[in-house]
């Protein structure tokens, strides 16, 4: 099994290559897709959340509220903290409860958005970081998510630089470029780690 750990700045397209390595038989674990099941109604994740920021964190219907948190924990790395010891632990768990699941000869994909921040490329042996330049990330945000220019830049700047998510790459995945170009690059990529998968030592 070759462990990858596959990162990039909000906005620079993580999703795009994720999805396409997955079209090449990567197994995927979407640690954001976790995130929000360990945060469910009826857990107790969310239960403490709700603990820790006070009920006006969640929806109507009992749901978590995920705009109103991002507001609040985006503007305060204090608060952002508090908010990643609750929720990283249930994710670490659950996702090597995945990782065990997959076949021996797997290549198995870790979407993990916060990997540079929390220190976490010594956990894999591949790290994939999907990058693109600032106005890319800021433009995408705010016309395909529809955020505004301010909470855009907030949540790029709670995140690692981007000459720290390059520092700890081994495979770096250009994509201020056309879909073609990038699906040319994924390819190119998904070959390598096959490669890497087979080579003795890697399981």
């Amino acid at each position: 099994m070759l462990k990858v750990g596959l990162t990039g700045g909000i906005g620079a397209g993580k999703s795009a290559v994720s999805r396409l390595l997955v079209g090449h038989g990567a197994v995927l674990i979407d640690a954001d897709r976790i995130a929000r099941e360990v945060v469910a109604p009826g857990t107790p994740g969310l239960a403490a959340v709700v603990e820790a920021f006070g009920p006006e964190v969640l929806t109507a219907d009992g749901g978590l509220d995920r705009p109103k948190l991002g507001s609040i924990v985006f503007a305060d790395p204090a608060k952002l903290a508090v908010l990643n010891s609750i929720v990283h632990p249930l994710v670490g768990a659950r996702s090597r409860e995945l990782e065990s699941a997959a076949a021996a000869d797997a290549v198995v994909v870790n979407d993990v958005p916060l990997l540079a921040e929390n220190g976490l490329a010594g956990l894999y042996d591949v790290v994939v970081v999907v990058d693109a330049a600032p106005e890319t990330q800021l433009d995408r945000l705010t016309r395909l998510r529809g955020m505004t220019e301010e909470d855009a830049r907030a949540r790029m700047a709670a995140q690692a630089t981007r000459e720290k998510r390059r520092e700890i790459a081994d495979i770096v995945i250009d994509n201020d470029v056309p879909l073609d170009v990038l699906e040319q690059r994924v390819a190119e990529v998904w070959a390598d780690l096959v490669r890497r998968a087979r080579e003795p030592g890697s399981n």
